[in-house]
């Protein structure tokens, strides 16, 4: 497994060892060792997660305050994504700074999101399934998010407005300023 490092503190992506032959390919998805040796970090995941998507589909910007905060290792089983993370730490070097990374099922390139960042992705493919371990429960009370179409942000979601399809309860969600206030 290969670490790639990310403009945002504590945020990077992880390049498996794919192995393809005639059959097919095989590949590891997760491996605490491997991990740890890796990164340097032991996060004990205790859930893990997953969603299939159209085309368009926008989910986020998510994340959960203070002590059920989630960092979370991200990954596209089948199709592609562009995935975004917003770096929501007041004390951090890049604090409101953005990423994105197109993941999808070619590459297998996974996204360490830390805890303290937003996180959000649409679908680029006709479909996909997103999975993802989180190492903190999900807590309705302490859940929170940022608008997508943020001004202060101005972020890229690589397609036109009118093809995403976005939940309310996202459509509703504060500003940058006001979410991490």
């Amino acid at each position: 497994m290969e670490l790639q490092k990310t403009p945002l503190n504590d945020c990077f992506i992880l390049k498996p060892n794919v192995f393809r032959d005639e059959r097919g390919l095989f590949y590891e998805t997760y491996n605490q060792k491997v991990f740890e040796k890796t990164t340097g970090l032991n996060v004990d995941f205790v859930q893990d997660n997953q969603s299939v998507s159209s085309k368009g589909v926008l989910r986020g910007l998510h994340f959960q305050r203070g002590e059920m905060a989630q960092a979370k290792l991200v990954r596209v089983v089948k199709g592609k994504v562009l995935d975004i993370v917003v770096d929501i730490r007041k004390d951090s070097a890049t604090f409101g700074k953005s990423f994105s990374v197109v993941l999808d099922d070619v590459e297998h390139l996974q996204l360490f999101v830390p805890r303290g960042f937003a996180h959000g992705f649409i679908t680029l493919s006709e479909q996909s399934i997103f999975s993802y371990k989180c190492d903190n429960y999900y807590d309705k009370a302490s859940e929170s998010g940022i608008i997508y179409n943020d001004a202060t942000l101005a972020l890229d979601w690589y397609l036109p407005k009118e093809e995403f399809i976005i939940s309310a309860k996202d459509l509703e969600l504060p500003g940058f300023e006001e979410a991490v206030s």
